[in-house]
């Protein structure tokens, strides 16, 4: 790599920072930006062959490294401190440079950050920080790296859509990318209520490149609907509009025989989860759900640990199901005579053509999804379509219906939650800050019951942080299961060591989209990992168990 000279590659308001890249010995490069009180120095290749003795350790598995190390610039000498440490990979050369320069800041500087790109390497690892300054609250800019761009040459990873029939007439819809990456950890998205499998297309083509990653369609949601009517009998063509000449199934006066204990419930998507993962991706997974994806996610956990290798939850609902489950509550649940089952009964087909209507109208779309997206210019054109077009299958009303009367699960999502807890399942929360309906209060209640789980409230984001700030989410997520599979060698995502940042910090992330300088601001709570919390929550589930016992 060739050294550069007076080269004008940061630009504050107030401070000005000379940036020069020069070479040291055995072919390790510095950046040395001074800045203030502090400065960074990166070594983009090959090792460190002499380090100052105050310098930490640096493992180095891979030949390809980079460190980004704050010194002081008051001092005659270099002294280094709290190396943070990046790895990188190799691409192919038909993709372009990506940035790999990452600048600190105080909160009270108005500063604008650019970096020098390098061809042919994009950041695989996080971004450590630590509050130099010392001086307030701080906030540190990061440049993360881009969504993928095929028109542009970089690698996206191929999408692929297939299905698998679980029982009669019920077939799972999937699709899936990153078959090749046959020893990465497996990823499994979990969509929210009324969306599918397409709701996850950003993901799937850029986590696909480092990961193997599914996203399924619920049953009774996107394109796992049945493959025929539920029911037969005189009232199979009523029509939930005068012109219309699709019948409409489920409205019939019997059950087919397939379909007979079929409930759109919590605890369907459970066992669904349950087979998809034993029979198709075949491994403990890593889940991430979104919304109504979020709860099935954690509830599944708690029953089902062992399949499970960490959750990270999407601006989860907090509860779902209005009516008493019958195993729970088997008393209860006798004053409601239905509950989601096929034929519907007569008046719940009045108010299912009444509540669809107004639903499945394109303009009441529009207005949710104008309320859950902050970000209007995100575009939202192929979200639309695809929930469009599952309003037109024939059994998309009575499916709405069954889930709508459809029991409560068998735990609850507090309950879920502590025996995910119990189990040393780990969890991650990431939280849209300006979501209408999961507002952050749910996100920190969670963070409360669940100390230990890594907290990032992104802002601005709404209900669907995932669709909205793609960019955030997958750096986040990429982090976290890093952190995971390294068993903590690597840091959280942003962080060096848990134990050097407060515990409320905020980032700006910037990213380029379409072209453009875009800047998300992500707030970190720190996980607290209290014996003392841990004990009492051990106490509440033994006591909880000795009751659900002695019923």
């Amino acid at each position: 790599m060739q050294s550069y000279s007076n080269k004008k590659l940061f630009d504050y308001g107030r401070l000005r920072a000379t940036v020069d890249l020069v070479k040291v010995a055995a072919g390790m490069e510095i950046l040395s930006c001074d800045a203030g009180s502090c400065c960074y120095i990166v070594n983009i290749r090959r090792k460190v062959v002499k380090k100052s003795p105050s310098l930490h350790q640096l493992k180095l598995p891979r030949e390809t490294r980079f460190f980004s190390v704050p010194i002081k610039s008051d001092s005659k000498c270099l002294q280094y401190s709290h190396p943070h440490h990046y790895s990188f990979r190799k691409l192919n050369n038909s993709q372009p440079s990506r940035t790999v320069v990452v600048l600190k800041r105080d909160e009270h500087i108005n500063s604008r950050v650019s970096g020098e790109t390098y061809s042919s390497f994009v950041l695989d690892g996080e971004e450590g920080v630590n509050n130099v300054t010392g001086r307030g609250k701080s906030v540190s800019m990061v440049l993360i790296p881009s969504l993928p761009d095929e028109s542009n040459g970089d690698y996206v990873a191929p999408i692929s859509s297939s299905s698998s029939e679980w029982k009669p007439k019920l077939t799972v819809h999937y699709e899936k990318s990153g078959s090749e990456n046959v020893d990465s950890p497996p990823l499994l998205f979990l969509p929210g209520f009324g969306v599918g499998s397409f709701h996850y297309e950003k993901q799937l083509k850029d986590l696909g490149r480092d990961f193997r990653a599914w996203a399924i369609d619920f049953l009774g949601q996107g394109m796992s609907l049945p493959c025929e009517d539920p029911t037969f009998g005189s009232n199979g063509g009523d029509k939930l509009e005068s012109d219309r000449q699709d019948i409409i199934w489920g409205f019939g006066d019997e059950t087919e025989t397939w379909a007979e204990e079929l409930v759109y419930s919590v605890d369907l998507w459970r066992d669904q989860v349950s087979y998809f993962i034993e029979e198709v991706i075949k491994e403990p997974v890593y889940l991430v759900g979104n919304s109504l994806g979020g709860f099935v996610a954690i509830y599944f956990a708690a029953c089902y640990p062992q399949l499970v290798k960490g959750v990270t939850l999407l601006n989860a609902t907090p509860f779902w199901g209005f009516f008493p489950n019958p195993v729970r509550y088997p008393r209860l649940s006798r004053l409601f005579p239905w509950a989601g089952t096929f034929p519907l009964p007569s008046i719940v087909r009045k108010l299912t053509e009444i509540l669809w209507q107004k639903i499945s109208n394109p303009r009441s779309i529009e207005q949710i999804l104008d309320q859950v997206y902050v970000d209007h210019a995100t575009k939202v054109d192929k979200v639309f379509s695809r929930i469009i077009e599952t309003t037109q299958h024939p059994a998309a009303a009575a499916s709405f219906a069954s889930i709508l009367f459809a029991p409560q699960g068998q735990l609850s999502f507090n309950e879920a939650l502590s025996r995910c807890r119990m189990n040393n399942l780990p969890i991650c929360l990431l939280y849209g800050k300006e979501d209408p309906w999961v507002k952050p209060i749910w996100g920190l209640q969670v963070k409360r019951q669940v100390p230990e789980a890594p907290y990032y409230e992104i802002s601005p984001a709404g209900h669907c942080p995932h669709d909205e700030v793609p960019e955030v989410v997958n750096f986040l997520l990429r982090g976290w299961i890093q952190y995971l599979e390294s068993q903590g060698s690597i840091a959280l995502p942003l962080l060096d060591t848990p134990q050097s940042v407060r515990y409320d910090f905020a980032w700006d992330l910037e990213f380029i989209r379409e072209g453009s300088r875009k800047s998300t601001r992500v707030k970190f709570l720190m996980p607290s990992f209290s014996i003392w919390n841990r004990l009492i929550s051990r106490f509440k589930s033994g006591f909880e168990n000795c009751g659900t016992d002695s019923q």
